[in-house]
């Protein structure tokens, strides 16, 4: 039986470290064998294209550029992490996937939505998730809770705007995909978020084994 792939979304400061925890205690409440992972990054490979892509640096890192490390970075992760776990018929957690490129690199840096979808096409052929849990919340609120957290990385360094673009992109494609998408409002408290994503997943659970 092939796994099950499951995405956390969310800008910067959305509690997604907080989330992975609600969901892999979740799973071990299941009994579920799964591999937690991350994008950018998820192999050793991987997270040197990661650290490549982040690191600040006084080069202009050119939007295409940023765009084809990320997916160069995800044609590795799929090919010798997610695609193997899955049909081993574990669960896969990935902090971050191709909605990502969507909403950081297609909204926020304005790339055509057509580049975007070939390469998705491309890189992953069938391997979709089957569940996305978006954390959603005002990006004011998240960018001032990432930087309470200190160091920032290239992207955290964006304007506003970039970041607004980014969770109304994010957003669309919430409302374009509901079966797919459960939406969790990330400026509840830490334990009103953890009772959300624990619903959303208990309910999706319910449908996917009925």
């Amino acid at each position: 039986m092939k796994g099950v792939f499951i995405t956390l979304e969310g800008v910067e400061g959305a509690g997604k470290s907080s989330a992975l925890a609600t969901i892999q205690a979740w799973l071990d409440q299941h009994g579920l064998n799964y591999v937690l992972t991350r994008e950018p990054g998820g192999t050793p490979l991987a997270e040197q294209i990661r650290e490549l892509m982040l690191s600040p640096r006084q080069e202009k890192v050119a939007d295409l550029t940023e765009l084809l490390l990320v997916f160069a970075a995800r044609a590795q992760h799929i090919e010798t992490k997610i695609r193997p776990h899955l049909l081993a018929g574990e669960w896969v957690v990935s902090d971050r996937f191709t909605d990502a490129s969507f909403a950081y690199q297609g909204g926020g840096r304005g790339l055509p939505l057509p580049l975007l979808e070939q390469l998705e096409l491309y890189v992953q052929g069938e391997t979709r998730p089957d569940l996305t849990l978006l954390l959603d919340l005002p990006a004011e609120i998240g960018l001032a809770r990432a930087q309470a957290r200190g160091a920032q990385d290239r992207i955290e360094q964006e304007q506003i705007s970039f970041f607004n673009r980014v969770r109304e992109t994010y957003r669309a494609r919430a409302n374009a995909e509901p079966q797919r998408f459960r939406v969790i409002d990330a400026s509840q408290t830490l334990a009103q978020v953890q009772v959300a994503i624990s619903a959303a997943l208990d309910s999706w659970y319910a449908q996917f084994r009925a």
